[in-house]
Parts: structure tokens; sequence; C-alpha cells
């Protein structure tokens, strides 16, 4: 371990899932605002607890940790009406938590599977106790997302991806990536293209 390297127990210093729940607020705050998202989007997030402790992705899972980052993700998220999925493990095949309603409303096939911290990840497991109406699905076409500490959430977002590049970079010590989409660009050189959807 790293000096750097922070180290945290299941029942986490509440200093520091305080934290944790900052960083993650400014994060999806950022988001929202760079990809000017709307009442009704769609946010995927792949969260690894153990890279926001400083370890090696999915060998130190941990619930006080992800419960803190999704606390702070899923409070602005509904206050701004906007949906989020979350994007399980790759011992799920990286399936997705969503509310049923949305997936029903999507018309998104529902999965029979129940994340667990170690077979999908804490910030899964966290988002299916939450909701209201959890289900599992093993796509969706997200309107932008956050890979927080590595998760390779882009087979989940709709094509086509533009990254974000982010002022809040970390959340805890795992690396945050965010993108948001656009429409594909069709027709050829005398095609005239919308600013707005740029």
């Amino acid at each position: 371990m790293s000096k750097n390297t922070l180290t945290y127990s299941e029942t986490a210093d509440k200093d520091l899932l305080i934290s944790l729940e900052n960083q993650a607020k400014a994060v999806i705050e950022e988001l929202c605002e760079k990809a000017k998202l709307k009442k009704g989007s769609l946010v995927v997030v792949g969260c690894s607890s153990s890279e926001i402790c400083g370890e090696k992705l999915g060998t130190d899972s941990n619930l006080a940790i992800a419960q803190a980052v999704f606390k702070g993700i899923y409070g602005v998220l509904k206050e701004r009406e906007i949906n989020l999925a979350t994007q399980c493990c790759e011992h799920l095949n990286r399936a997705i938590i969503i509310e049923q309603e949305v997936a029903e409303k999507n018309n998104y096939e529902i999965v029979n599977v129940v994340p667990q911290p170690k077979a999908g990840g804490s910030f899964s497991t966290t988002a299916y106790k939450e909701f209201k109406n959890a289900v599992a699905v093993e796509e969706i076409k997200a309107d932008a997302g956050i890979d927080i500490g590595g998760t390779l959430i882009g087979m989940h977002i709709k094509k086509v991806a533009v990254p974000i590049h982010l002022e809040n970079r970390h959340i805890g010590e795992a690396i945050v990536l965010a993108a948001r989409t656009r429409p594909k660009f069709v027709g050829g050189s005398r095609a005239v293209y919308d600013e707005n959807l740029l």
C-alpha cells in the first residue's frame, strides 16, 4: 500500500463519509451542468468502492463508502428529476440496476438478479436497497455517465459519447471519468448542423 493510500474500514469515519458524499455531489452537479441534462434524462454510474479506498478494482468492496457516494449522487439526481442507473461489476456481466418504472418506460427487458457487495458491487447493492422498485436489466442507453474507478460504463451509453473534462476528478482515491452524448452527425459536406445539439 502506498504512503498516500487512504484506508477505510467498513465502519468508516463519519467525517470521511461526509467528505466522500460531498465529493460525489460535486461530481454529479458538474456532470448535470456540463452535459445539460434535463428532467427525465438517464445517467449511468459505475462505481468501485475498492478504488475509492485506494485498493485494486474488485478487491475491497465497502458498503459504507458506496452508501456515502450513492447518497451524494442520488440526492442531486432525484432533486433534478433525473433517473439513475447503476452498473454492476463484471461478475454480473455489468448488468444495470434501475427503477422498474424507468425500465418499463424504455422497454428494457428485466432480468432476475440481486446484486451483492462481491457479486454486483457495493454501489449497485446500495441502489437495489434504496430505489423504490429496483430491477435489473442487461443493457440501457444512457444520456450521460460517470465512471468512478475504471468500471467501463461505455457499453451503457448512447452513441455518440463525448468525454467531459471534470474539474472534480476524484472521489477518494478513485479517478472519475464522465461522458455525455450527442446525436450522430449525418449527411455530407453540404450538411448543416444544429448548434444546440452539439
